[in-house]
């Protein structure tokens, strides 16, 4: 797919973009990257790439022009500090990468940073904000324990206008700070460890970056903020599979393609 810089709102602000990957990323990570030039509707300033120590992924972002940040370097904790994980299922690096992305405020320059899984990748254009409004990009169904650990950490129930849990969405790094100074506040403990233990280790999907932070500002005013739905498609292809042609089929219904091949994140630890 040939990459090209998409048509930019003037008045859109300008924003950064966050990518948390790992190595088994590296079969989508180039298009995600490139998708994000080519649609996003913003001024970009830099893409950060937060990543394990990897001379792969640190030769992709020396070729596409990122910036890579050392995972270790994000928060004082490890994947290794965190242990919620079952017999058949281990979701500590899953529970990781939202970590890190709940302190991409550290990271990232821009008022505005732009969150993106590294394994799901636009296919038409997108804009985050109108006027003073943040776009969130939505769908219709999400997870039970999300709201239960949203419940928990925050004190009230989740409005839930829709689910926001849908591989990208973009973070205002003020509201960022004030939703995790609100969690510590009630907890008297750091954020990330208040969120590891309010989680129902026994749940499988025991938390949303997403779901959290878009929930927050909705109970601080929905006003600002516009819901769109997502329309995003699930594949279980490889992305360099897939032909231009059949991208824009794609996208005469689609915003956006998801490549869950993943499953490192997931496995039960070894005995």
């Amino acid at each position: 797919m040939g990459v090209q810089r998409g048509v930019q709102i003037k008045s859109a602000p300008m924003i950064d973009v966050l990518i948390p990957a790992i190595e088994k990323d590296l079969s989508t990570l180039p298009l995600v990257i490139d998708n994000i030039r080519r649609y996003v509707q913003h001024p970009i300033g830099r893409i950060y790439i937060v990543s394990p120590a990897s001379n792969k992924i640190r030769k992709l972002c020396s070729r596409k022009n990122c910036i890579f940040v050392n995972e270790r370097t994000v928060l004082p904790i490890t994947k290794n500090d965190i242990h919620y994980h079952s017999s058949r299922w281990n979701r500590s690096g899953w529970l990781y990468q939202q970590l890190l992305k709940m302190n991409g405020d550290h990271i990232v320059k821009a008022k505005h940073f732009l969150v993106m899984d590294a394994d799901t990748v636009l296919i038409k254009p997108h804009s985050f904000t109108v006027g003073n409004k943040t776009v969130f990009y939505c769908r219709d169904w999400s997870q039970p324990e999300y709201f239960n650990t949203y419940r928990k950490l925050l004190g009230k129930k989740a409005p839930r206008p829709r689910s926001f849990v849908t591989h990208y969405m973009l973070f205002e790094k003020s509201k960022l700070s004030a939703l995790k100074k609100k969690i510590e506040a009630i907890h008297h403990l750091p954020w990330y460890k208040a969120v590891i233990s309010n989680i129902n280790k026994k749940k499988q999907f025991g938390f949303s970056e997403y779901e959290t932070y878009a929930n927050f500002m909705y109970t601080k005013s929905p006003g600002s903020m516009i819901l769109k739905s997502s329309m995003n498609k699930s594949l279980s292809i490889n992305a360099s599979s897939l032909k231009e042609q059949e991208i824009r089929k794609l996208a005469l219904k689609y915003r956006s393609l998801s490549f869950h091949k993943r499953k490192i994140y997931s496995k039960a630890p070894k005995a």
